[in-house]
């Protein structure tokens, strides 16, 4: 199953360096999700060939500009180009009030249906579950009301031996009991086990998106073991002072995280106007946590 994601923005606060503010699009066995929708989000979408018609749900961690502004005109450019089916949008409560106050001094009335669904910043919740994911909301300590999102793969059926089930015969009714884990009985009374028959399937993967957020433990059990981390890093730890009167992680930081929370791979994002250069941030996290990458924009990273 297809698990990947591809980074739309990294900026912090404003877009510099031809980096865009933050936004990310989550590839899930060919469905895709949003997380976040910075200024520009929609330009970056058409640079790197993602159709907005596929993504029927979008996360907004929080409001502050750098995470949200871009989203009225995805919207509005989703209503001109004759989009009818629903859009989830998963979002601080207020947001709906920005969205529908816009849309009513434009005087624009959607041909489509946005179902709203209140994130909660005190505590973690799922707030959506279909065949392929679970998506939980991971509250974080930013100076706003914040939320991250957790995606974990479902756990899938074991996988039918063709060989072994070609072999004994067996008919297909049985074929659905038997990816659930259940033996075969064969006619004569002869009993199969099920692990002659299938093989696991391969351990559900994860994705914990860490939005902004002071360096804070309270988040860390949530997203032990995650596949992929992302966390933000929007300064050097020779900025840390700035860091906590921001609410912000540093790259020394973030690689801490990874390190007690058990990541397997961490990348770095949000990263602040004053650094050109990206190098630092990657190497001063590396010396905490070495399997560290750089969110940079129209990379897509494989989440295995």
């Amino acid at each position: 199953m297809k698990f990947e994601v591809t980074i739309l923005g990294s900026s912090s606060a404003t877009p510099i360096y031809n980096r865009n503010p933050t936004s990310q699009v989550l590839n899930i066995n060919e469905r895709l999700y949003l997380i976040d929708c910075g200024e520009g989000t929609q330009q970056q979408m058409l640079h790197f060939n993602i159709k907005a018609s596929r993504i029927d749900h979008i996360f907004i961690s929080h409001l502050h500009g750098d995470h949200y502004l871009g989203l009225l005109g995805l919207l509005s450019s989703m209503h001109l180009n004759g989009r009818t089916k629903a859009l989830k949008l998963f979002a601080p409560a207020p947001l709906k009030e920005i969205i529908n106050l816009q849309l009513k001094y434009s005087e624009t009335v959607l041909q489509y249906e946005i179902d709203y669904f209140d994130t909660n910043p005190h505590e973690a919740a799922i707030v959506l579950e279909n065949q392929d994911v679970i998506v939980e909301t991971i509250p974080l300590d930013h100076r706003i009301d914040t939320t991250g999102f957790l995606f974990k793969e479902k756990k899938r059926n074991r996988k039918l031996l063709k060989n072994k089930i070609d072999e004994l015969e067996i008919p297909v009714e049985y074929f659905t009991a038997l990816k659930k884990g259940v033996d075969y009985t064969a006619p004569n009374g002869t009993i199969y086990k099920n692990e002659t028959l299938t093989t696991a399937p391969e351990e559900p993967k994860s994705y914990a998106y860490c939005s902004d957020t002071l360096y804070n433990e309270q988040y860390f059990k949530q997203i032990s073991n995650a596949t992929l981390l992302y966390h933000e890093s929007t300064f050097l730890n020779d900025m840390l002072d700035r860091a906590q009167v921001t609410h912000h992680t540093t790259a020394l930081q973030a690689g801490e995280v990874a390190l007690k929370t058990n990541a397997h791979k961490l990348l770095l994002g949000h990263f602040s106007a004053r650094y050109k250069s990206l190098t630092e941030l990657l190497e001063e996290a590396q010396t905490v946590f070495p399997d560290t990458e750089l969110a940079i924009e129209g990379k897509t990273f494989v989440i295995e």
